[in-house]
């Protein structure tokens, strides 16, 4: 994006992806000093200094994963670790971190803690909590108003809202409304809550699992085989498309899972929901899009199929 004047007195560390995408399209990333282990985008950000890392092994199974995140959560300790001595070296002005979820990301919380109270003194702490979609346009304005360019916030909203609103548009004018499974977890089966039954409402779908502004729930086979959906959307949090590919025979092994109607017709796709899916940032735009062209293929939405695919 066209690099704008920004305030060079700003030490930006961001940590959590959609915080620094957030940075990015405020045209703040010149200011960025630090990152997450997690922050991946845009390619220039890959050079800065890493500030934290996983406590636990991200590696294995969806069931492995599940089972370490709960140990940890019981025990009231952290998923995440934060450097305080490279924070300490870096002396931000600003650092961004969530209060949305523990487990999806390092939080106010691992921050606090790793920050002395020297530093902490010194700095603002930027936390978002992105519940919806309207939060996430709340949160862009809390970023730029903290780091001194609340005009830049408020043409991002306006643009994202727009872009937004044409794409809805196109979809309602279609004919069908597909009935749809958006999958968050696979072993065990969690269903997307948050901002995505927004995005499939949006996209001109009827979103049968997960509500608008809540957690994301744990779901059941039985539920899902009741459901019967027309249209399935698995996006594990974190992982791109080779990692739900690897992990889709917990779907597929299960003695239900012929039986779907998605199957049967062909209409299971598989999503990066690391990039797209599970990022409160402005490329929900980009998310919306998705949905658009796998629920509405005859609208021609403008292609990103490169981001999911057909099982």
């Amino acid at each position: 994006m066209e690099c704008l004047q920004y305030p060079c007195s700003l030490r930006i560390v961001s940590l959590i992806a959609s915080a620094t995408e957030i940075v990015h399209t405020l045209g703040l990333t010149p200011s960025q000093v630090g990152r997450s282990h997690e922050c991946d985008y845009p390619e220039e950000i890959l050079g800065l200094p890493v500030c934290t890392k996983p406590s636990i092994a991200v590696d294995g199974s969806s069931a492995a994963i599940d089972a370490l995140v709960r140990q940890r959560i019981v025990s009231a300790i952290s998923v995440y670790e934060v450097f305080s001595d490279v924070l300490n070296r870096l002396q931000p002005t600003h650092i961004i971190t969530q209060t949305h979820c523990r487990v999806c990301a390092v939080s106010l919380d691992d921050v606090e803690r790793a920050l002395g109270a020297d530093i902490a003194s010194r700095l603002k702490l930027v936390s978002l909590e992105p519940n919806s979609l309207a939060d996430i346009l709340t949160d862009i304005r809390r970023v730029a108003d903290t780091c001194g360019v609340p005009e830049r916030g408020d043409q991002v909203v306006r643009d994202l809202q727009a872009n937004m609103q044409s794409i809805s548009g196109i979809c309602h004018a279609a004919n069908r409304r597909p009935r749809v499974a958006c999958i968050e977890w696979i072993e065990p089966l969690m269903a997307s809550g948050n901002w995505t039954p927004e995005l499939i409402e949006l996209a001109n779908g009827e979103n049968l699992f997960g509500k608008s502004g809540q957690h994301s729930p744990y779901m059941s086979w039985e539920q899902l085989r009741t459901s019967d959906p027309d249209v399935m959307l698995v996006s594990p949090c974190g992982f791109d498309l080779e990692r739900t590919r690897r992990e889709m025979y917990w779907l597929t092994v299960r003695p239900e899972w012929s039986d779907l109607k998605a199957v049967r017709s062909q209409q299971v796709y598989l999503i990066d929901g690391n990039q797209y899916m599970n990022r409160p940032s402005p490329r929900v735009a980009d998310s919306l899009r998705i949905m658009a062209e796998i629920l509405h293929p005859e609208a021609r939405v403008s292609s990103l199929n490169a981001s999911y695919e057909m099982l």
